[in-house]
């Protein structure tokens, strides 16, 4: 008698497959979750090493125009020194002789006496961002710097301007002696915010800037009306700038 063979086939059952399924769900979420986090980690870098190369350049350019300010006692109207420092976004008006490095200094030539505005303004994302116009003395910015500044950081949350009073030994917000210059400006920047829910800057930088320049008197830019016409021992010299006498 011939006996038939049965084979026994093997299969895996319902929650076999349910469980297996479940465990590479988990897999999956545990990967996406890590790469997500990679990538908003790397973004929050980029970010914040974005808003930090901005906030130093923008300082840069401060600290090398107010290091440039200059004023003449003998055409004071055309030198005043102004700032509005009300409130958390200051603005920022005076002249400098500024150096071929300075921006945009290629599209003034050999103008390098100008006139600086610092402002902070709304941006077309809806943001605050500070822009500088330029102007060559005499002459009011022309409609490319009215309408095209120079924009020199975005996402502003606080552009802050303090002087220093000599008379109280301390900081001021305030500068309302506007034909001469400050002998300290506090400037303090800050910009972003750490998430949207924080109104914590991400990126806030202070830097002090010691101001060499002081008024060109009257006797140093025209000698003859100091010396009475011509005659007479003329005055002395200014004195050297960076402390060299």
């Amino acid at each position: 008698m011939k006996f038939a063979r049965h084979k026994s086939i093997t299969a895996f059952t319902l929650l076999e497959i349910m469980v297996a399924l479940t465990l590479l769900s988990v897999i999956i979420i545990a990967i996406y979750s890590s790469w997500n986090s990679i990538l908003k980690g790397s973004k929050v870098a980029l970010d914040t090493a974005a808003a930090t190369q901005r906030t130093r350049i923008s300082m840069r350019t401060l600290q090398d125009s107010l290091l440039s300010a200059c004023v003449f006692n003998a055409n004071q109207r055309y030198y005043s020194f102004l700032a509005d420092s009300e409130g958390d976004f200051a603005s920022l008006s005076f002249v400098a002789r500024l150096p071929k490095s300075f921006p945009r200094s290629g599209k003034f030539g050999d103008l390098d006496v100008r006139r600086l505005n610092f402002q902070v303004e709304e941006g077309t994302d809806g943001k605050k961002q500070l822009v500088l116009r330029q102007s060559p003395i005499l002459m009011d910015p022309d409609e490319d710097e009215q309408k095209f500044p120079l924009i020199l950081a975005k996402d502003v949350n606080k552009f802050i301007l303090e002087f220093w009073d000599a008379t109280n030994t301390d900081w001021s917000a305030e500068w309302t002696l506007t034909n001469r210059l400050p002998q300290m400006v506090k400037v303090t920047l800050a910009l972003g915010r750490l998430d949207q829910f924080s109104t914590a800057p991400q990126e806030a930088v202070t830097g002090v800037v010691a101001m060499p320049a002081q008024p060109v008197r009257v006797e140093w830019q025209m000698p003859q009306l100091g010396a009475g016409g011509g005659g007479g021992v003329p005055p002395p010299p200014p004195p050297k700038l960076g402390g060299a006498q």
